[in-house]
């Protein structure tokens, strides 16, 4: 079968649905088109998924664009208005088996289908079998998100939150494993609100420790970012006790100052979040912490960004996403008092430079040592803490390789086999 181009933008939610649409697109026969798959997380994101289907179609001036993802749920007529789109479709409609079936393309077929979002209660189980090009694999546990942080688009374009059934993400982590993937990586739009919608309100913690019972064959497990609102004391047991769940925390922390924090409506302090540093810390020595920090939030004075920046020495925080805050049509922060434009970008650049010192360190006290790397292409791969390595010679993609630390190169470790 034939496969699509599938253009992924944004997070690991997206590339997991793009791998359904790209088996989905190829069993229907679809192989003349282009999947504009869209992140609307920030106005950058927008402009550059407009980018994207320009260039696409530049490159093939024949095929099909078909536009899809968050930025294509908001607002659909602007992407059908594009010349270069030929179909836009919804986040629920991209995901129909039938979302690419040769009488969807007829004359007389609607070029926009895109329902409202709000009302889905359920999200169906997808299975897929890889992921093209990656030795980790992605899997949804959830969709959709609850609260309403006011600098965020999302749950408009994605939805309330929906929990798919423990059996069937094990279902699909058993399927990945036999294909040969040694790591996943649970994802959706806010894990930590992980069955609430479920019988029995099954937590994240609970879902880990029977997935991990469930699949004993599974090297790796990671979780994508997490709220340090909503981290259930399940989740923080079986960090302790069970190996196979990498030391690695993304915090989705946004800022580390309260008036800001309340301005965003996040729901942590910023003492809950040192806690929750504290807490991982001692129940599994050696975890590393990342984060979502924005920079230069509305109303954000010196004073209120110097507490977010000392907290990325307080708590050690070694993978940082850094963004300075972008407006964002149809959220209240986007009418609250601006920071400067260039102000935000010094504080994220600050940021960024706080986080590369944390890092260089933990990459530094890792020369020497030995740590065993996921190796994922061109004798490249990441330690448990997700600290990137760099073999000597070449290692099967896809292999797990116990390798001696030999030195730090381009950002990250270099090795050899042990």
């Amino acid at each position: 079968m034939a496969a699509p181009e599938v253009i992924t933008l944004g997070c690991r939610l997206n590339a997991f649905e793009s791998e359904v649409m790209r088996a989905n697109a190829a069993r229907a026969g679809l192989s003349d088109a282009i999947i504009v798959n869209t992140c609307a997380v920030t106005a950058e994101a927008e402009r550059q998924a407009r980018q994207a289907i320009r260039r696409a179609r530049r490159r093939h001036p024949d095929a099909r664009v078909i536009v899809t993802g968050c930025a294509a749920q908001l607002d659909p007529g602007k992407y059908a208005a594009m010349p270069e789109v030929d179909r836009v479709l919804g986040n629920l409609e991209k995901l129909a088996p039938d979302a690419f079936a040769a009488e969807t393309f007829k004359d007389g077929a609607p070029a926009v289908a895109v329902a409202d979002i709000m009302t889905v209660k359920e999200t169906a189980a997808h299975l897929i079998d890889g992921f093209e090009g990656r030795a980790r694999a992605f899997v949804q546990v959830q969709q959709g998100c609850d609260h309403r942080c006011t600098f965020c688009i999302i749950p408009f374009a994605r939805g309330n939150n929906r929990s798919l059934a423990m059996g069937a993400i094990a279902e699909q982590v058993r399927r990945l494993v036999a294909e040969g993937y040694r790591e996943v990586v649970l994802t959706g739009v806010d894990i930590c609100s992980y069955g609430r919608d479920l019988p029995g309100q099954p937590t994240l913690g609970q879902l880990v420790r029977r997935l991990l019972k469930a699949v004993p064959e599974l090297a790796r497990l990671r979780l994508s970012s997490l709220d340090p609102a909503a981290m259930d004391d399940e989740l923080f047991r079986v960090l302790a006790e069970e190996e196979r769940l990498m030391p690695h925390l993304h915090l989705s922390l946004q800022a580390m100052d309260d008036m800001v924090l309340k301005r965003m409506k996040r729901r942590h302090s910023r003492a809950d979040a040192l806690r929750v540093a504290e807490r991982a810390k001692a129940l599994r020595p050696g975890v590393v912490l990342g984060a979502d920090l924005i920079a230069g939030f509305p109303t954000e004075t010196d004073g209120m960004f110097e507490n977010t920046l000392a907290a990325v020495a307080e708590m050690d925080l070694v993978h940082l996403h850094v963004f300075p805050y972008s407006e964002r049509d149809g959220t209240p922060a986007a009418k609250m008092p601006a920071v400067d434009v260039a102000e935000r970008k010094a504080r994220a650049a600050r940021l960024r430079d706080a986080g590369e010192a944390r890092r260089s360190a933990h990459l530094a006290a890792a020369v020497g040592g030995v740590q065993t790397v996921l190796v994922e292409k061109d004798a490249q791969g990441f330690t448990p803490h997700y600290l990137p390595l760099t073999f000597d010679r070449a290692v099967p993609a896809g292999a797990l390789v116990t390798a001696r630390v030999t030195g730090r190169s381009d950002g990250g470790l270099t090795g050899i086999p042990a």
